[in-house]
């Protein structure tokens, strides 16, 4: 029974030495937002008219 308390105590004073240090948090950047940019094309749609120009060449021969 003594053994049982015995370490009972030292791991509630381990637990509470390990709780860390009393520093200052550290702040993780906030996320950037860009504001998109007025091009008058749209450069999402060159990559499937690339794919369906291969396509169409490689099926044509």
């Amino acid at each position: 029974m003594k053994n049982i308390v015995v370490g009972l105590i030292l791991a509630t004073v381990a637990t509470s030495a390990m709780a860390g240090a009393m520093l200052e948090p550290v702040m993780e950047p906030g996320p950037i937002v860009e504001q998109a940019s007025a091009h008058s094309f749209d450069h999402d749609i060159l990559v499937p008219l690339v794919f369906l120009a291969f396509m169409g060449i490689v099926l044509f021969f």
